[in-house]
């Protein structure tokens, strides 16, 4: 079974220590592996350590904590046979905590492309923490924040008790349209439910069927009329916001060829994946009787999953983006002409 992996990041001083923190007191991740860049200038106060070796502390609420200086492979690979020798406590969940610069991206592409880790590991999803104070502003100035906020599956707006009550609208009107399929929860001194907050797959761990439609966020996306294959019909943007940071959706009426899709995808994000930061979408591959998901980040394709059925009655290829500065024809023209070039079989005779 693989071992779920979380990413928690978000922009220097924006309270990810104090959050990582106050989750780890919480007994439901008392069983918890973390990765944290550059451990000595990362406090993990409020806790006791019981043990430690040079690199790995186990700490009295059972959590072991990593010191992550060099290479993340060779550390979640350590970690993993560390577990499997038992010099280290059995560990169902990682949480790797980013430097407050850090892009995401690239570690999300190692957790996913590196066989030596997608053999153990799974991405589960991505948290980024924002500050209600100064979020504004740092989302307006660095563009780091902003992508940190785009790849995100849950937003915790920090240090809200510090904030007025219209600065913090503001700041989570703005990240509902630099991502509308986020959910934005809000916390004091990093006071928050861990099992809401890191829960973030599509498929739950407790059983749960999923829930597509609140994964894929169509319904927050300005509507879009649905696009017939080859017909080249526009998809609907909503207005540049964030430096040229948009959103839009993009739909098929008719079954499409999945690998020509998926094909499409390849060459979108080869040759613009640096503006592709974020993709979600439900396919009806042609000849399937069972939707297929997709998931991108950037020049990142997770692995494709198969839904036991349809969710609902809705049986069309629905995809949503955020991009940068990427043109909607683009990515629609792309698509409609991949999916739609391999056509299905004649009948033998």
């Amino acid at each position: 079974m693989l071992t779920p992996v979380t990413v928690l990041t978000g922009f220097l001083g924006s309270g990810k220590t104090t959050l990582l923190n106050s989750m780890l007191k919480s007994p439901a991740l008392a069983d918890t592996a973390v990765l944290i860049n550059e451990f000595g200038s990362v406090p993990i106060d409020h806790l006791l350590v019981r043990s430690s070796t040079e690199q790995v502390m186990v700490l009295d609420s059972g959590c072991i904590c990593c010191n992550v200086q060099g290479d993340l492979v060779q550390a979640l690979r350590d970690l993993h046979f560390k577990r499997a020798k038992g010099e280290v406590p059995t560990f169902r969940r990682v949480i790797i905590e980013t430097t407050g610069l850090a892009d995401p991206a690239p570690i999300l592409h190692t957790l996913i492309q590196m066989p030596v880790l997608s053999a153990r590991y799974s991405l589960s999803g991505v948290v980024t923490t924002v500050d209600a104070v100064h979020g504004e502003a740092q989302l307006s100035r660095q563009f780091e924040s902003v992508k940190q906020a785009a790849v995100a599956d849950r937003i915790v707006m920090t240090k809200i008790d510090q904030a007025d009550a219209a600065t913090a609208a503001r700041l989570k009107a703005r990240l509902e349209r630099l991502n509308p399929t986020a959910r934005i929860f809000a916390a004091v001194n990093g006071d928050i439910d861990p099992d809401g907050l890191l829960d973030t797959a599509l498929y739950q761990t407790d059983g749960r069927s999923p829930d597509v439609a609140r994964w894929l966020g169509m319904a927050k996306f300005r509507p879009v009329a649905p696009a017939r294959i080859g017909s080249g019909a526009p998809v609907a943007t909503a207005p540049s916001h964030d430096s040229d940071i948009r959103t839009y959706a993009l739909s098929f009426d008719a079954p499409v060829d999945f690998d020509g899709l998926i094909d499409g995808l390849q060459m979108i994000m080869t040759l613009r994946g640096d503006q592709l930061l974020r993709m979600k979408g439900i396919v009806n591959a042609r000849g399937g009787e069972r939707p297929k998901v997709l998931h991108a980040v950037q020049h990142t394709l997770y692995p494709d999953a198969t839904l036991p059925a349809w969710p609902d009655a809705d049986r069309r290829t629905r995809l949503v983006f955020i991009v940068r500065g990427l043109e909607e024809q683009f990515i629609a023209t792309t698509l409609q002409h991949f999916a739609a070039s391999a056509p299905e079989a004649a009948p033998a005779t």
